[in-house]
């Protein structure tokens, strides 16, 4: 398997969870650092629909837990993003820029979420 293909067999895997999708597409967009709560946040807006500050305290909590626990160690072991659990803060890698339009395409044809991902 070559690096290209096996780095598009990564990105296909991140990208069957819904809020890695946010994510991916939210670090695609912001070219930055971000925090777990503005991570959380937009996730509660394109998946649940609804401002964190209407949110139910069990779904910003069940949603942050994911975020720690799942989603950003699992993009962090694939090289796509770095999490420094300790601060709250997640940041775009090189390898990431790499995959961005592969991730950008995907994002794109999710009907489920509108483009460009926004905080």
């Amino acid at each position: 398997m070559t690096g290209s293909s096996a780095a598009f067999d990564s990105v296909l895997d991140l990208c069957q969870h819904q809020h890695r999708r946010v994510v991916l597409g939210i670090l695609a967009e912001e070219q930055r650092s971000l925090t777990v709560d503005d991570l959380t946040q937009a996730i509660l807006k394109y998946n649940h629909q609804t401002p964190i500050t209407e949110a139910p305290e069990d779904v910003i909590a069940e949603t942050r837990l994911s975020l720690h626990h799942i989603h950003l160690p699992k993009l962090a072991a694939e090289g796509f993003a770095t999490y420094y659990s300790d601060r709250h803060l997640v940041e775009p890698t090189e390898q990431f820029e790499q995959v961005q339009p592969t991730v950008s395409t995907i994002i794109g044809a999710d009907p489920t979420l509108e483009t460009p991902i926004e905080l």
